[in-house]
């Protein structure tokens, strides 16, 4: 424990970790205090009554609410969140793809990647301009919630939404520029960590009232830890690939003659499938509730069959977290490119020829590779809700948003253990894998 803190401590010693970790909490505090802020021409009074009872309902909205923070049930400027530049990041990644012009672009460096965000960022607008306009209706479903009902109150609260969103999207850009983490992941990290403390609250609250058998706390507990453990072990489950490099002698000095390692890991897209597929699967389940809500007959149809417990919805949703992992896997591991990179650095795969065999092999192994990646995400995503239907649990637990927060975890601790380490402080883990290979 002491050792543990004086790693803590260690943070705060570097001048330059210390500005980064502060500025990413001031961002996230930024976050929160506007989850709290409510739309305009919202009554706070029915909010208040209907915040005690679970305004975003169950299903779909507890479940995107899960990811806010709770501004979806406080209905609050920033309601809308993350989601619609994600849902602009999987459209752009997809026609990046598939259109020609977008693909040549992305591989002009820095400026290509500088015009795709900007066009990432004005997409997002788009759909924050549609999915605000969407929750602006869904509000006016709830009796005297909106002050005044109408298109006056519409057009606001879908600008309102889409600035709050492109805020988010904002604080999320900082967080990459001068804090630690990736942006978006923090943020989405930060809304679910802030339910825990009163999901804690509520589950001893239920337990001393008599509300809750103490036996199903502890077996909600063991299945916590149980998937955190699994998270664990499987994010840091890799294929390693041995590369030689050929012993070059250039003038009186010796280079290469030694033998490297490319990692793959089974989880190599990491929280991107779940998130994407979430996206989607929220858009077509808003499209199908407003159809069912006009009264249409086959949107009522399809709403009974996409229902958040209804098979269909996990076998969808299973799907989509599939194809993405294989997706993104394709995007950042390119076999051509990554074999020519070690054929130009004199390396080769011990029995393979350098070129076209070695990129085939890529392939193979990452095709293979990403199957049980995939088939863990899908199976975190879709578990848990089948879990829930055999016990009532105290709280909402989702395998995905535990995915989140022990993926953003690893990676922000990853990156505090790398600068500590380039600044010879110890790092979080001071018998860890690091610092055995540095020798410490």
């Amino acid at each position: 424990m002491i050792v543990l803190l004086r790693n803590f401590k260690n943070i705060f010693v570097v001048p330059d970790l210390r500005a980064k970790v502060l500025f990413t909490f001031a961002v996230l505090a930024v976050y929160r205090f506007g989850v709290h802020i409510p739309i305009p021409g919202i009554n706070t009074t029915v909010l208040a009554g209907l915040s005690g009872s679970g305004a975003a309902g169950g299903g779909l909205m507890a479940y995107l609410d899960l990811f806010t923070g709770g501004a979806l049930r406080h209905f609050a400027v920033f309601a809308l969140g993350m989601v619609p530049y994600i849902n602009a990041s999987i459209m752009m990644q997809v026609l990046s793809v598939a259109v020609p012009q977008l693909e040549a672009l992305s591989k002009e460096g820095n400026y290509g990647r500088y015009l795709i965000n900007q066009y990432t960022r004005y997409l997002a607008f788009g759909l924050s301009l549609v999915q605000g306009f969407g929750l602006a209706m869904y509000i006016e479903n709830f009796p005297n919630l909106a002050l005044t009902p109408g298109w006056s109150f519409r057009l606001a609260t879908m600008f309102t939404l889409s600035v709050g969103s492109l805020f988010v999207m904002w604080l999320g850009e900082q967080i990459n520029a001068q804090g630690i983490g990736n942006g978006s992941s923090m943020i989405i990290f930060a809304g679910i960590v802030a339910n825990l403390p009163a999901a804690a609250i509520k589950i001893i609250h239920d337990v001393q009232l008599g509300q809750n058998d103490p036996l199903l706390i502890l077996v909600f507990l063991a299945i916590v830890l149980a998937t955190v453990a699994c998270v664990v072990f499987l994010e840091k489950g890799e294929r390693r690939i041995a590369v030689h490099y050929a012993r070059k002698v250039v003038g009186n000095r010796a280079y290469g003659g030694q033998t490297s390692y490319i990692p793959l890991k089974l989880n190599s897209a990491s929280v991107i499938p779940v998130i994407f597929a979430g996206s989607i699967m929220s858009m077509l389940l808003f499209v199908v509730n407003w159809g069912a809500m006009r009264k249409f007959a086959v949107f009522e149809f399809l709403g009974e069959l996409l229902a958040w417990t209804a098979p269909l919805n996990w076998m969808l949703t299973a799907l989509l977290i599939i194809f993405f992992a294989y997706f993104y896997t394709m995007i950042i591991f390119n076999p051509v490119e990554l074999a020519e990179n070690i054929r130009k650095q004199g390396g080769f795969i011990p029995g393979l020829r350098p070129g076209k065999k070695t990129a085939e092999f890529f392939d193979y192994i990452i095709m293979r590779v990403c199957l049980p990646g995939a088939i863990y995400l899908a199976g975190l995503a879709i578990l848990p809700r089948i879990i829930s239907i055999a016990g009532t649990f105290p709280v909402m637990f989702e395998g995905t948003s535990m995915l989140i927060v022990v993926g953003v975890a690893l990676d922000a601790s990853a990156q505090i253990e790398s600068f500590l380490i380039e600044r010879r402080y110890e790092g979080f883990l001071s018998t860890g894998r690091l610092k055995n290979r540095l020798g410490r």
